[in-house]
C-alpha cells in the first residue's frame, strides 16, 4: 500500500550569518517530522576574497541532537573541541552525535577553488532519545567511495544507503535511534517503489527534477514532502532528471526543548546547557 501525502512544504530562503540556505523543514505547516527537527540546503559560491579559514560556519556548539551533513558539491572541512579534523567531499557525509556536548566548525576545503568553488549540502538535525543526550560526543566521516549504492534492475535509479537499510543493504553509520537517510537519483521516465517501515515517519526532499508520487501528485524542485503512517512505502515516476534525499525515522514520541544549537526535553536542561557552555564544558575549539 503506497503511503498518502501528508503535507508539502516549500523551502523558506534563509540567511544564517551571511550563508543562504533554504529550509523546507520546519514550515508554518510542518514543526517537525519527529524524529527529524529541521532541514537546510545550501548551494553556496565560496568567495575568493575572503580567506577559506574564514569562510563557511565558524566554531559553535550542540547539545542533544546530531547534526548531519550530506555533501552533494565541493567538500567540508569539519574540525571540533574533541579533535577531530577532517574533510569530506561530494557524495560523503559527516554525521556527529553531540551528545552531551561539542564545539564544532564546517569550513570549505582548502582546495575548494580547485574543484570548482561551489558547495551544496544538505544538514539535518536528528534527534538523540532522552537517554542518550549526555552522551559522550561520537563523529563519523563517510566517503562517496565507502557508501553502499543500490542500483535498479533497469540502472535507472540509483539510492546511496548512509544510515538505516535499503532493499537488504545497511549504511554504515550507526544511529542512537532508528532511521534512514537515503540520497537517491532517477533517470527521466524510471518508476520505483520505494518500501519503508509502516511503524515510520518519512518524507523526501526533492532537489531537483520532478517526481509523480504514488501515480498522482507532481512534486516539484524545493519541496518536501511528508507522508502519513498508512503504508509501507511509495511510489515514484521520475518526469525528468531527478534528485533527492529520503528520510524515515521510528518517532520518539518525547517533549522537546529546543533553543539555537541545543535540542533537550524541558526547558531547565537548555538553560544548564547554556550554563555548561559558557563554563567551558563543551570544550574549547581554536582552528588552526
Amino acid at each position: 500500500m503506497n503511503r498518502t501525502i501528508k503535507h508539502i512544504s516549500y523551502e523558506a530562503s534563509m540567511d544564517m550569518g551571511g550563508f543562504p540556505i533554504r529550509q523546507p523543514l520546519p514550515t508554518a505547516a510542518i514543526e517537525m517530522i519527529d524524529p527529524f527537527l529541521l532541514l537546510h540546503h545550501a548551494e553556496v559560491k565560496v568567495p575568493k576574497h575572503i580567506p577559506i579559514t574564514k569562510a563557511g560556519v565558524g566554531p559553535h556548539p550542540h547539545r542533544g541532537f546530531s547534526p548531519v551533513s550530506f555533501i552533494f558539491k565541493g567538500g567540508v572541512h569539519h574540525r571540533d573541541s574533541r579533535g577531530n579534523d577532517n574533510v569530506i567531499y561530494a557524495g560523503g557525509t559527516q554525521w556527529m552525535n553531540a551528545g552531551m556536548g561539542i564545539i564544532h566548525s564546517e569550513r570549505p576545503p582548502i582546495d575548494i577553488h580547485e574543484i570548482g568553488g561551489v558547495q551544496e549540502l544538505i544538514q539535518l538535525w536528528v534527534n538523540t532519545p532522552a537517554k542518550h543526550k549526555m552522551d559522550q560526543p561520537a563523529y563519523q566521516p563517510l566517503t562517496a567511495e565507502d557508501t553502499p549504492v543500490w542500483e535498479s534492475t533497469d540502472g535507472k535509479t540509483k539510492v546511496n544507503i548512509i544510515a538505516g537499510n535499503f532493499q537488504g543493504i545497511k549504511g554504515p553509520i550507526h544511529t542512537l535511534s532508528d532511521v534512514n537517510t537515503f540520497t537517491a537519483t532517477m533517470q527521466t521516465g524510471a518508476k520505483e517503489f520505494f518500501p519503508i517501515p509502516e511503524s515510520h515517519n518519512a518524507f523526501i526532499y526533492l532537489m531537483e527534477g520532478q517526481l509523480k508520487i504514488n501515480g498522482d501528485q507532481v512534486l516539484e524542485p524545493m519541496y518536501l514532502a511528508n507522508f502519513e503512517l498508512n503504508g509501507t512505502g511509495f511510489a515514484f515516476e521520475a518526469l525528468s532528471e531527478a534528485r533527492f534525499f529520503i528520510g524515515t525515522g521510528e518517532p520518539l514520541n518525547e517533549p522537546v526543548a529546543s533553543h539555537g544549537p541545543f535540542v533537550m526535553n524541558n526547558q531547565t536542561e537548555i538553560m544548564e546547557s547554556f550554563r555548561d557552555y559558557q563554563l567551558g564544558k563543551m570544550g574549547v575549539l581554536i582552528e588552526s
